[in-house]
């Protein structure tokens, strides 16, 4: 590992927010004409794939008590993208600051990204409203919103563009390597994600070059404020993770309307942590290019140090 990563040079840079405004203008879809297209969703099948649920642990569970669990842990995957992306589209917006009295394009870019996760938004509370119109009453999103953004943007940028790496990284993979494959889920669920997944290959790259442009403008101490804070970002969202999955727990075992045992009950709880921790931090820190990049910009004690406050998260 190697503190001595180089930013992109200047002109990779250019070529880059240029391929991204040329993708971005290409690759522009419509909440509505694109994605819902008048239909409601399908309750009758699962919402999240397989790959991503963790279910198969769960083999006391009837069809239709797996079916259900499935559609709550794809409302709160969808809730959650919804809290980060708020995050990801304000630093997206703090970057085009810097940009302001030089590229243009980058400017471009960056101003277009926020959009993007402003789009994002307005698709989960569409979601979120068909969901609650069709499940049982009682689901709760435990994190404010606003109170969450306040507690990450005042982290540094370095964490900032890092976490936002992370999440846009997994989301193509969920979406590549679980959603794609499966014809068995809610078809509007399914296409939610497959055009969420089109702007998060764009993202991707904008967050990297963003995010090694900043690593160079800092000192050894300030990377290693950075760590910090990224430690900071990963444990908040492993708690905001926890009290949802609490929370969620709750709901399905009052929704289902029979009675678990005490091993049963502790069973589905631990089942939907480790698939919401799965999503959104253990499949991140595996992912192979996000590994490369997090080492890059790291010495091996700092990498240690991620990987040992993330041990217990990543062995559940």
């Amino acid at each position: 590992m190697s503190t001595d990563t180089e930013s992109f040079p200047a002109e990779d840079r250019a070529s880059r927010y240029a391929r991204v405004l040329l993708a971005s203008s290409s690759n522009s879809w419509d909440i509505e004409r694109h994605v819902f297209r008048g239909r409601a969703l399908s309750f009758s099948r699962k919402f999240l794939p397989d790959g991503l649920t963790l279910l198969d642990r769960l083999d006391f569970l009837q069809p239709h008590e797996t079916r259900l669990l499935s559609q709550l842990q794809g409302r709160t995957y969808a809730a959650t993208f919804g809290l980060v992306e708020r995050v990801i589209g304000a630093t997206a917006l703090l970057q085009a600051q810097g940009h302001v009295q030089g590229d243009q394009a980058a400017v471009e870019c960056l101003v277009r990204f926020a959009n993007d996760e402003l789009k994002h938004q307005e698709l989960f509370r569409r979601l979120e409203r068909m969901m609650h119109a069709g499940m049982p009453a009682g689901y709760a999103v435990v994190a404010a919103p606003d109170a969450f953004a306040r507690a990450v943007l005042g982290r540094s940028a370095w964490s900032l563009l890092a976490l936002a790496c992370h999440i846009e990284l997994l989301a193509q993979a969920h979406y590549e390597q679980a959603f794609a494959p499966r014809y068995d889920i809610c078809p509007l669920y399914h296409d939610v994600f497959k055009f969420h997944a089109r702007d998060e290959r764009q993202h991707a790259l904008l967050d990297e070059v963003e995010w090694t442009a900043e690593h160079t403008h800092l000192s050894a101490a300030e990377r290693d404020a950075a760590v910090i804070d990224f430690i900071a970002l990963l444990t908040t969202l492993s708690d905001l993770l926890l009290a949802q999955s609490q929370a969620d727990t709750r709901y399905f075992l009052q929704a289902v309307g029979r009675s678990f045992t005490p091993l049963e009950a502790r069973r589905v709880a631990s089942t939907v942590l480790a698939a919401s921790r799965w999503q959104f931090i253990v499949s991140g820190m595996q992912h192979v290019h996000f590994r490369r990049l997090l080492s890059s910009m790291t010495t091996a004690e700092q990498c240690a140090r991620i990987m040992a406050a993330l041990q217990p998260v990543m062995q559940a």
